[in-house]
């Protein structure tokens, strides 16, 4: 399950290197990809994007892990608490769930950095200024200048898809599900993080982290938020080597 702003080629490479040893499917989440945009009047719910994936989930077979990075990554531990007797393990690359950093912290908090950014985003696109919104969020989560720094051919797809940014925001900071919930997912998680991240991914992750029964960590020097798409070799193969271990403990039972 992909990230804000992308869509499932973003795990081409690394669906290459599980493709002869596992079932690999590649998702893309409301308005990303091939995906149809969200249409219904009513804010877009994380639980929107996983009724969306059923479908996909149905054609995985039971039980199968997900895996997923950022925006997915939330949306993989929400379809976990769903139907967790369907899911062998959790894949995490740093979970956005703001809403978890505000219950457990009043405002301002470390989760302002991204409503800022959502915030000003919005602002753009209210007079139309679809590449100044992109421009907010990408130099948010890769570094001032980034944005500047891209292909045009990057550009593009990516001022289209975030016109969603005000979606993304409500569906993140507005997600009802308590931390004590998470507690109950008692199966292996891989939870990974870059040590050059945002104060507000991070953030989710000291609260999250935690509460998960049974987690290893997995924190990457020199690597930000964006990690799957900048460091494709280094997270794979830490990917890899714990999807091994699943399968192997899966074959024993």
């Amino acid at each position: 399950m992909h990230s804000n702003a992308s869509h499932s080629g973003q795990w081409r490479a690394l669906s290459e290197k599980l493709t002869p040893a596992f079932h690999v499917l590649a998702a893309d989440g409301y308005g990303a990809g091939k995906s149809p945009a969200w249409r219904a009047k009513r804010p877009l719910r994380l639980a929107d994007e996983v009724a969306l994936l059923e479908p996909v989930f149905a054609r995985a077979g039971d039980p199968f892990v997900l895996v997923g990075h950022s925006y997915g990554a939330a949306v993989a531990l929400i379809a976990a608490l769903a139907q967790p007797q369907r899911v062998r393990a959790l894949v995490l690359y740093e979970p956005t769930l703001f809403a978890l950093v505000d219950a457990a912290a009043p405002r301002p908090n470390d989760a302002d950095g991204i409503r800022f950014t959502v915030a000003a985003g919005a602002a753009a696109l209210a007079v139309g200024d679809r590449h100044g919104a992109a421009q907010r969020f990408i130099d948010f989560w890769m570094g001032k200048g980034a944005w500047q720094q891209m292909p045009e051919s990057r550009r593009t797809p990516i001022a289209d898809s975030v016109t969603n940014i005000v979606a993304w925001g409500k569906a993140l900071f507005g997600e009802a599900t308590p931390l004590s919930a998470f507690a109950t997912l008692n199966v292996p998680v891989l939870y990974m993080l870059g040590k050059d991240s945002p104060a507000s991914s991070r953030a989710v992750a000291r609260v999250l982290v935690p509460a998960l029964p049974q987690v290893d960590v997995a924190e990457f020097e020199g690597v930000g938020h964006m990690g799957p798409i900048t460091h494709p070799e280094l997270i794979n193969d830490t990917i890899f080597g714990f999807l091994q271990s699943e399968r192997l403990l899966l074959q024993v039972a």
